[in-house]
């Protein structure tokens, strides 16, 4: 069951959305070779909760970390580590943000120091894919709008789009209703209407769709060792319009 937000609990998912899009900001100011994405972990927990916030992630289902943070051909939910980020490394932070009850989900792609051309073009072209999709998520239109843009024009410049990972309602509850998958044909799926809110958060990869799991039960990477990029947003569908919310 799809369940609709009134206008003011928009505005408290906002205010964990500003917050959360402030974290990524100080985070994109500290990243450099040299750090580690422990580091980064710590420092996004220590960040929140002085602004009276929790991670969301830590405890989930046993996730023991307060971000998800993916290196390289890593797809998504790469545990933090204190290894070394290197020049030319990529390295998406996913986070999920509670404040005062109401959460928000954002996952950014950055490059650490000079990168190269290929991983310059991917980090590009997610980014891109995540809004031409929001610009498809409007009322009236369905999930599957949405979707095809996404798929369309990330293959349209030889991307694959992970099919095992997939956008989610969101609210007091990190996945709720509807599924936001990024890939297959428009006008199917729900409806979008005022007071939906959900994440769309496409991962592309420079090689195969398909993904594998290591031995921890979550870090997620391609098949065939190549590079992936994640961006996402949470976005609420109102009677004004669409509001990405976790933006400044």
């Amino acid at each position: 069951m799809i369940i609709l937000k009134t206008k003011e609990q928009i505005g408290k998912m906002r205010a964990a959305g500003r917050l959360l899009a402030a974290c990524h900001q100080e985070i994109a100011r500290r990243l450099r070779p040299g750090l580690t994405t422990w580091e980064i972990d710590q420092f996004v927990e220590t960040y929140l909760t002085a602004h009276g916030a929790t991670p969301e992630q830590k405890g989930y289902h046993g996730y023991p970390y307060a971000t998800c943070a993916s290196v390289n051909d890593v797809i998504c939910h790469g545990f933090p580590r204190k290894e070394a980020l290197k020049e030319g490394d990529i390295v998406t932070i996913d986070m999920v943000v509670n404040l005062d009850g109401w959460l928000a989900d954002s996952a950014w792609s950055y490059g650490v120091g000079a990168i190269s051309d290929e991983a310059s073009r991917l980090l590009l072209t997610t980014k891109e894919a995540l809004y031409r999709g929001i610009a498809k998520a409007v009322a009236c239109n369905r999930i599957g709008d949405v979707a095809h843009e996404i798929e369309t024009y990330a293959e349209s410049l030889g991307y694959s789009v992970v099919r095992d990972f997939i956008g989610h309602g969101i609210g007091t509850s990190m996945h709720e209703a509807p599924e936001v998958p990024h890939y297959g044909p428009p006008g199917r799926g729900p409806k979008l209407r005022p007071g939906m809110v959900f994440t769309i958060e496409p991962m592309l990869n420079v090689g195969s769709f398909r993904t594998k799991v290591d031995a921890d039960g979550w870090t997620a990477r391609t098949v065939d060792g190549s590079l992936s990029a994640q961006f996402e947003h949470t976005l609420a569908i109102t009677d004004e319009g669409t509001v990405i919310l976790t933006e400044l």
